[in-house]
């Protein structure tokens, strides 16, 4: 009997070696799998540029040539002046809103000789209304400058800022420059204007700016600028 016990012992013994042994050496089927996400960085860019004229108003070449400087302009009353402030949206922009802003300086002096409230638009000309839509905001502000009598001092000068959106988000994802509407094509001195009045516009200047802004992320236009900080 305690032989019998003793081999029925052995035997189990070699058949969990076995198992032990089996189990020990299995491969189990397994398979591993990773994905690599890329991000790419999104980008608004912008160019804005004007003809390169002579202080007369007319090409220094043609309209192909051009500036992102001012030019400078003698005023004569009567006369017109090129003046064609372009925006253009540069290659791979996302969906951006666009819109410039026309500061003019001499503000209570163009009161005076124009009429208040001053428009731009007795000045300019070649405005599309539907393309560069006026949003009928003015603001007034000031501005220290040099003063022109006295170079190591300054002076405040009175400023009008308006504002014109342009009337479609536009997006360059194509690869190509969208070169946009002019703001407007020309200023014009009115003839009416005497001698004395054009004495008060000596120094004036007209300062632009364009901004762009992401569409993406904004209900609309208001709520885009809304959210601008400069």
């Amino acid at each position: 009997m305690k032989k019998r016990t003793k081999v029925l012992a052995v035997i189990l013994a070699v058949i969990l070696l076995m198992i032990a042994t089996v189990f020990g050496t299995m491969a189990y089927l397994t398979d591993t799998q990773s994905v690599k996400n890329t991000f790419t960085v999104g980008k608004v860019k912008i160019k804005l540029d004007q003809a390169d004229v002579k202080a007369d108003g007319t090409y220094v070449t043609d309209k192909t040539s051009r500036v992102t400087d001012g030019n400078e302009y003698k005023l004569m009353p009567g006369h017109t002046y090129i003046k064609d402030p372009t925006v253009t949206v540069l290659k791979n922009s996302e969906s951006s809103y666009i819109r410039v802003l026309v500061t003019f300086n001499k503000a209570d002096e163009l009161k005076e000789v124009f009429g208040n409230p001053f428009l731009p638009e007795v000045l300019v000309g070649g405005w599309d209304k539907a393309a560069w839509v006026s949003t009928g905001v003015i603001t007034e502000g000031t501005r220290e400058v040099a003063d022109p009598e006295n170079t190591d001092q300054t002076i405040t000068e009175k400023t009008l800022t308006y504002e014109f959106r342009y009337y479609t988000t536009v997006d360059t994802l194509d690869g190509n420059d969208k070169v946009l509407d002019e703001l407007f094509e020309y200023f014009t001195i009115p003839g009416t204007v005497t001698d004395t009045q054009l004495a008060k516009l000596e120094g004036l200047d007209i300062t632009i700016v364009a901004h762009a802004i992401q569409a993406d992320g904004f209900a609309d236009a208001d709520a885009a600028w809304a959210a601008w900080t400069d």
